[in-house]
């Protein structure tokens, strides 16, 4: 063979070999470690809980799961509340990171209730797929048992992680409506997405598997999501949406990436919150609910 092919052969087999150990590699860190490439919680002190001062009214809660954790959580009631909020954030940060979004949502006429996940903020534990799903159960509960909440108008809102968890918990608690912003459509998919040359999307053990679930719920959905969304892609919102049964609605936040979408909606983005819970909740003659299906 000649020498020059011969080297040109050697070092591609070389290439091969080191892109095959890396990939293998990252694999392997990622089967190990996958709780940390999907949880960046902030924990107490790590935050801004000196904001909670400007929330006219907050009220500390604290709330016990199905398992026994201890979860942290923010009430803040509204005068003349057209309904309740309850809310599961991203994966990132804490609750005293969103507390300008409360005021707002606040402000609009909603009791809003937020906490943490188990290994966020102030909250016990440490979370994880089936955990978080039962401080969302925990969160709903919580809600229904405070005093001036209607049961009847208790609206489950997700954003980014936390669709995929109010979507869970509306598959096992009769809520009246569901808004989810930024989200996506399962971990499998976002895997692929995230990681293209990696096999991840076949070996994560989280699902998050919301397509599944949205397509087997009763009830009323808003859908939010920015179109220049750089970490949950645009299309995938809009694939979410798609599977969802009717009544529903799409809202397309021209402009918004993945973490300013109240910013960039502005005065639209709640009154497309309030004008969906108006029409949705809050109509007379509205037939009555459902207890959902358990969808595993």
């Amino acid at each position: 063979m000649n020498p020059a092919r011969l080297r040109i052969l050697t070092l591609f087999r070389r290439v091969l070999v080191a892109l095959v150990s890396a990939i293998a590699v990252w694999t392997v860190i990622l089967m190990i470690f996958e709780d940390k490439f999907i949880y960046f919680p902030s924990k107490y002190p790590e935050g801004y809980y000196g904001d909670a001062q400007r929330i006219p009214g907050l009220q500390e809660c604290w709330i016990t799961t199905e398992d026994g954790v201890r979860l942290h959580a923010w009430f803040a009631p509204a005068e003349s509340a057209r309904a309740t909020l309850v809310i599961s954030h991203g994966n990132a940060g804490n609750i005293s990171h969103r507390s300008d979004i409360m005021v707002r949502l606040q402000r609009t006429g909603f009791h809003v209730l937020m906490y943490d996940y188990r290994g966020y903020g102030k909250s016990e534990g440490s979370p994880g797929e089936e955990g978080v799903y039962k401080d969302g159960r925990a969160a709903f509960d919580y809600a229904v048992s405070l005093p001036g909440v209607d049961p009847k108008r208790i609206v489950l809102w997700g954003t980014s992680l936390g669709g995929a968890v109010a979507v869970d918990v509306a598959t096992q608690r009769p809520a009246a409506a569901l808004i989810l912003e930024s989200t996506f459509t399962s971990a499998r998919e976002m895997a692929r997405i995230l990681y293209p040359i990696l096999p991840a999307q076949f070996l994560i053990r989280s699902k998050f598997n919301s397509i599944d679930k949205i397509r087997r719920l009763t009830i009323p959905i808003l859908v939010m999501h920015g179109d220049q969304d750089s970490i949950i892609p645009f299309k995938l919102g809009k694939k979410l949406f798609d599977a969802a049964p009717a009544p529903k609605e799409f809202y397309e936040i021209i402009g918004a990436d993945h973490n300013d979408t109240y910013f960039v909606g502005g005065r639209e983005y709640l009154d497309r919150a309030l004008s969906f819970v108006e029409r949705e909740v809050i109509r007379p003659n509205r037939p009555t609910l459902r207890e959902p299906e358990s969808i595993r």
